[in-house]
């Protein structure tokens, strides 16, 4: 019954959220992305200081305090709160700002630009000086509200900021800690994949479908309860972090959410994604810059869980850069990714940050695999050093925008054999308009095959390391080389068929001779 209710609630806020869509995107020509932007801004300025509120009034009724509501409060009255409330919140929001009396007041104010970005600068400044300021720092970045993408006019620019913020106000988010909705988490991720979808790379390159993180994250948490920290070295807008919360539980996962972004706006997302989910600001480091150069974490404790889809077969430095030859993370294998190529520096600055008895589960281009030079020679150090758990071939067409057939490689530094498990899961999914979906019973099957590494016919097979290696196979990772797929072709009893072809002929014979009969009889009639 509880599903049920929850269901019904996710499509309601679905339907609103298209219909904002509809009416800002379609009638006033907002673009589609640029939407998404305004959307998430609002919602996650609705989100703290809801947070805020709620966080101020429990207190107060603990307290005995039982009518008291800050959102009721004036400025002057609340301001002595403010250091305090940094220190333990991280962030401070004045009454007269909060969004729910913004709101009342909006469709009056005819500056209402002005007052949203006075009130953003306020919610970044009150972080300066604390431990939560890089976390708030350039948060509001993208949500630009002189924007002529918004309206020619400050009139109608502040007509459509109205309508923002009426159409977020009456979204049935819950209460911010009411972890069992995570409406506002899940209105996220409806906004991502709903541009994603459309938006083909310009959105799907940094948003992994929530089924391919689940069965990523579970991959890499199988037979563990709680971890040190979760980190996503291409985390894009967090999805795979937040799917890690999800199956293990907050509380378990002990220093928290670690990741790095190489794009500003997708890095603004990735935090207000943390905040959305209730991951306070210490519990959650998201670094901006490229990782493959300047790595932020470098000197943090190795991470027991890597889960990343990192972008497929960039161009990077590589040994364009001379240093990098010599980067601890690389340098083991005695060569570099290909320039033109960087998914196996992605892979060496995984293991390199994987704890001794972690798990990094990544999601990357087939080609890899099997192409040679130094993606070759860097697949051979892996197999030598028994870093390879398991690959798994993927269905194609999995993520938006991109049709080809990924594949998960799991690495592992402490396995307790010398093989590789290569799974085919090609066929695991259905179909789903436009896109393929792995359903929870295909994940399940995939986790089963993954945890009893044993082989399974047209499924699963087990490979020494030193077959891996041999002159037949010389380190080719591909799955379809090991794993022989079932024959669907129908099977020809080729006995039969003579038979069949006999009887047919001997039928045409005895056809031939009557038809000859019935000629002659008609010629010697005339």
């Amino acid at each position: 019954m509880a599903d049920t209710r929850k269901e019904q609630e996710r499509a309601e806020l679905h339907k609103m959220i298209w219909n904002a869509a509809t009416d800002l995107v379609h009638a006033g020509g907002v673009d589609a992305w640029d939407f998404k932007q305004y959307v998430l801004g609002t919602m996650f300025y609705r989100y703290i200081s809801e947070n805020i509120t709620e966080y101020i009034n429990k207190g107060e009724h603990a307290a005995g305090n039982i009518d008291f509501d800050y959102a009721k409060m004036s400025d002057e009255e609340a301001e002595p709160a403010r250091e305090g409330l940094v220190e333990e919140k991280g962030f401070f929001i004045l009454p007269s700002e909060l969004f729910c009396n913004v709101r009342v007041r909006a469709a009056r104010d005819e500056n209402l630009n002005e007052t949203l970005e006075r009130i953003f600068n306020h919610i970044e400044t009150s972080a300066q000086g604390s431990a939560s300021e890089d976390d708030f720092k350039g948060l509001f970045d993208d949500f630009d509200v002189n924007s002529n993408k918004l309206g020619a006019t400050v009139a109608k620019r502040n007509e459509k900021l109205v309508k923002l913020l009426d159409t977020v106000a009456e979204m049935k988010l819950g209460k911010y800690q009411d972890s069992t909705i995570d409406a506002f988490g899940d209105a996220y991720e409806y906004l991502m994949s709903m541009y994603a979808s459309n938006a083909g790379k310009k959105g799907g390159e940094f948003f992994t479908p929530q089924e391919v993180s689940e069965l990523l994250t579970k991959l890499a948490t199988v037979g563990k309860t709680e971890v040190n920290k979760v980190y996503d070295p291409a985390c894009g807008s967090g999805s795979l972090l937040l799917k890690a919360a999800k199956i293990l539980g907050r509380d378990n996962i002990r220093q928290g959410f670690f990741g790095q972004e190489i794009n500003i706006t997708t890095y603004n997302l990735c935090r207000i994604n943390m905040f959305l989910h209730d991951i306070e600001p210490d519990k959650f480091d998201i670094a901006h810059g490229d990782t493959l150069t300047e790595p932020a974490h470098w000197d943090d404790e190795p991470f027991e869980v890597i889960v990343s889809n990192p972008p497929y077969s960039i161009p990077w430095a590589g040994d364009g850069d001379p240093l990098l030859i010599n980067d601890s993370r690389y340098s083991p294998a005695g060569i570099l990714a290909p320039k033109s190529k960087a998914d196996f520096a992605f892979i060496m600055h995984a293991l390199s940050w994987l704890a001794a008895n972690g798990t990094a589960a990544i999601v990357c281009f087939p080609g890899i695999m099997y192409r040679g030079g130094a993606e070759q020679k860097i697949r051979k150090y892996l197999i030598d050093n028994n870093f390879i758990d398991c690959i798994i071939q993927l269905p194609a067409n999995l993520f938006f925008g991109a049709s080809i057939s990924t594949c998960i490689m799991v690495l592992k530094k402490s396995k307790k054999d010398s093989s590789v498990l290569f799974i085919d899961a090609s066929n695991e999914f259905v179909k789903v308009t436009n896109n393929n979906k792995l359903t929870d019973e295909n994940i399940e099957t995939i986790l089963e095959a993954f945890k009893a590494r044993e082989d399974k016919e047209h499924f699963a097979k087990l490979i020494p390391n030193s077959v891996i290696g041999d002159e037949e196979h010389n380190y080719n990772l591909s799955v379809s080389t090991y794993v022989e797929q079932k024959d669907t072709r129908e099977k020809v009893d080729i006995q039969k068929l003579n038979a069949e072809i006999a009887e047919i002929v001997a039928r045409e014979d005895v056809l031939r001779k009557e038809i000859e009969k019935i000629i002659a009889e008609i010629e010697n009639g005339e």
